[in-house]
């Protein structure tokens, strides 16, 4: 861990939406977003996001245009 690093843990949540977002492990969470059950320092979890965030665009957004290419 770099000196700049805390040693907070993170928890990985997502939103209906399927955005992606950090969050201190232990509290409540805002509503409309879930836990992943992916948790650690801060670093950790922004590189899990990394992986399985692939597609930035918003769920919603993403249906219409694929609804849009069905038309």
């Amino acid at each position: 861990m770099s000196d700049t690093e805390d040693d907070t843990v993170y928890q990985v949540v997502v939103n209906h939406e399927e955005q992606y977002s950090i969050w201190a492990a232990g509290r409540e969470l805002p509503t409309g977003w879930t836990a992943t059950g992916f948790e650690g320092v801060k670093s950790a979890c922004l590189a899990h996001i990394d992986e399985v965030w692939t597609d930035m665009r918003p769920l919603s957004l993403r249906l219409r245009m694929a609804a849009a290419e069905q038309s």
